[in-house]
């Protein structure tokens, strides 16, 4: 145990004595599989050890494919933390920290799509593809009043539906988009982004204030020290 931390505290943010971490590799720009080993690596995963060590106890990951399993995971207490866009649908049962870093929501189209703007994809007749449960699912589905949105499995497999079924608009992560691209020639994202994703450390808002207080402090310290930066520096996936 950690002696500068209370043990009232380290039971409401650790309470079977491991620090269970809730792994969404529905997002591979945050997390994914190391290619050799098949073991989860990124920045969230990098932020849960740190965050593990600052308690003093082990790190348990709980991995899911898709953003959804991971709140769902932390609402209903299988895991202690979690790395999520905020959102206030999700901020009903979770307490998130300050973003730890903010990366782009963007639409992707054909080449030869008429589209040629954000603004104009709202419009009847259009069919927006989004991963079930991300971020911007939950965004687009307050925001959208005309096009129709669709939802694919997990992020990852957003733009093969979006390929197969030969739907108008994809959306998603710009670097996940972009990765994408690289293996279909025939695609362009619109300019700029449809939304701001701010990505937070969060965890069940039934562990109390302190406990969400002393996440929130650890997020802007490893911000402060540059531990935020090197790491997504190291995994170059930002």
């Amino acid at each position: 145990m950690t002696p500068n931390i209370p043990a009232g505290l380290l039971k409401a943010l650790a309470p079977t004595g491991k620090l269970r971490a809730s792994i969404n590799l529905g997002n591979p720009i945050l997390a994914n599989r190391d290619l050799s080993s098949g073991v989860p690596v990124g920045i969230s995963v990098d932020l849960a050890r740190a965050f593990a060590e600052r308690l003093g106890v082990e790190m348990e990951m709980v991995v899911f494919d898709a953003a959804g399993k991971s709140v769902e995971a932390v609402k209903n207490e299988q895991a202690d933390i979690g790395f999520f866009a905020i959102d206030p649908l999700r901020g009903e049962g979770i307490a998130f920290t300050q973003a730890y870093v903010v990366i782009e929501g963007c639409y992707l189209v054909r080449n030869d799509s008429r589209l040629q703007s954000n603004e104009e994809v709202d419009r009847s007749g259009i069919r927006v593809v989004v991963g079930m449960g991300s971020a911007y699912d939950l965004y687009l589905s307050r925001a959208l009043k005309a096009a129709q949105l669709l939802r694919a499995p997990t992020s990852p497999s957003v733009v093969d539906m979006f390929v197969t079924q030969n739907l108008e608009v994809a959306a998603g992560v710009k670097q996940q988009l972009q990765a994408d691209m690289k293996r279909h020639a025939e695609l362009r994202l619109l300019p700029g982004r449809f939304m701001d994703i701010q990505q937070a450390m969060g965890t069940p808002k039934s562990r109390g204030p302190e406990a969400h207080a002393f996440l929130s402090q650890f997020v802007e310290d490893l911000k402060a020290n540059g531990f935020v930066s090197a790491s997504i520096q190291r995994h170059g996936t930002l």
